[in-house]
Parts: structure tokens; C-alpha cells; sequence
């Protein structure tokens, strides 16, 4: 019994410490992937930054790709928690859409390198997401949150029918990601600074009215 016991004393430390250095892998990978991209970060790197070694990279993740694909899934699991918690069920459906318009632009300001990351994958075809067993179950939620924003919109005489919820979810997240993707070829071309507070607010402002406009009856 004893023996037994210390075992398991023992087998929790080791779960704890192979967890904590999966999570630093994953943090130093993120920091890596989305300031180099896939073919420029290095395992090497990744390793010594996460205070590691490569064979425990890939003892963990199989190999760069795979960690890529982790990361990846990483990034789209954390945006779509952070929709979550928006709670948009008991609102109205314009002040919920509006809401999510906001949240989307918020989240890509606070966090470029979830953009960083799916530019690098686009540019690689998607190729992991196509391979990755998580990426539909993930995403589902946005899916279903959007479409019961417009049924509940149609059902309040505010929103046209049959509104495509894959066509609203692409449109709300490219007036904002194009903005931040383009900001700098963007400043050249019209001679303004992108990112001040201003520019910014008159931005999202622009964003939501659009987004209303489509959707309104």
C-alpha cells in the first residue's frame, strides 16, 4: 500500500511538470510562429526559449508541423472562448451584433499575432487546419452564435431573411482584419496614421455601421 502510494505521489509531480513544459513549448512556439512564421521559426529556438530541449518538442508534438497544427488550434480554441464569455443570448439582436462586431475588433487589435497566425497558414493553403481532427468543433460555436443573432433579429422585425451567417461572419472579420493586415502599405497611401486612438475609434465606429447596414431591414 505504501509502495503504491508513493507511486502515485509521484506520478502527480511528473504529470504537473510535463504539463507546465508542454505549456512553455506552446507560449515560446505561439511568440515564434507568429513573429517568423512556419518556415521561418526555428525548433532551436522554440527549445531555448521555452526552456526545453528539441527531443522533448517533438516527444510531445511529434514534430514542427504538428506543433504548428497545436498552435494553430491554440489560437482559434482562445478567440472563440473569448466569445463566449460575451453572452449575447439575453440582448437584443442589433446590440448583440453590434457587440461582436466590437469584440472581433478589440480582439485582433490585442492580439496580432492570432492575425500573424492565420496569415501564415493561408499562405501555406491551410494545409494543417484541412489535417486537424479539433478545427470544426472549435469554430462551431461562432457558427451557431451568429446564426441565432439573425434568427432572433428576423424574429424582432429588425433583420432581412435568409442572411447567410458564413458570408456576416467573413464580412465582420474582414473590415477589421484587413484594416490592421494593411495599416502600414495603408498610412502610404493615404497619408494617415492608422493606429492613433482616432483613427481607431472612427474605424470600429465605421465597422459597426456597416455591418448594421447589411443586416437591416
Amino acid at each position: 500500500m505504501a509502495r503504491s502510494m508513493a507511486a502515485k505521489d509521484g506520478e502527480a509531480p511528473r504529470t504537473r511538470d510535463a504539463e507546465a513544459t508542454q505549456k512553455r513549448i506552446l507560449a515560446a512556439a505561439k511568440r515564434e510562429f507568429s513573429r517568423l512564421g512556419l518556415g521561418g521559426a526555428r525548433v532551436d529556438d522554440i527549445a531555448e526559449k521555452a526552456n526545453a530541449n528539441k527531443r522533448m518538442i517533438y516527444h510531445y508534438f511529434g514534430s514542427k508541423e504538428d506543433l504548428f497544427k497545436k498552435v494553430l488550434e491554440d489560437a482559434y480554441q482562445d478567440i472563440r472562448a473569448a466569445e463566449s464569455k460575451l453572452d449575447l443570448k439575453g440582448l437584443p439582436a442589433e446590440t448583440a451584433l453590434e457587440k461582436l462586431v466590437r469584440f472581433t475588433w478589440k480582439y485582433y487589435l490585442d492580439h496580432p499575432e492570432f492575425l500573424t497566425l492565420v496569415n501564415s497558414e493561408n499562405l501555406h493553403k491551410a494545409r494543417h487546419l484541412k489535417s486537424s481532427q479539433n478545427i470544426e468543433a472549435i469554430n462551431r460555436p461562432l457558427h451557431n452564435m451568429v446564426q441565432d443573432i439573425l434568427d432572433r433579429g428576423v424574429r424582432e422585425g429588425v433583420f432581412r431573411s435568409g442572411l447567410d451567417e458564413m458570408q456576416l461572419n467573413v464580412t465582420i472579420a474582414a473590415v477589421s482584419y484587413y484594416y490592421f493586415t494593411n495599416r502600414f502599405t495603408g498610412a502610404v497611401v493615404y497619408k494617415r496614421d492608422f493606429m492613433t486612438e482616432e483613427a481607431l475609434r472612427a474605424r470600429i465606429d465605421f465597422n459597426v455601421d456597416t455591418i448594421l447596414r447589411l443586416v437591416r431591414v
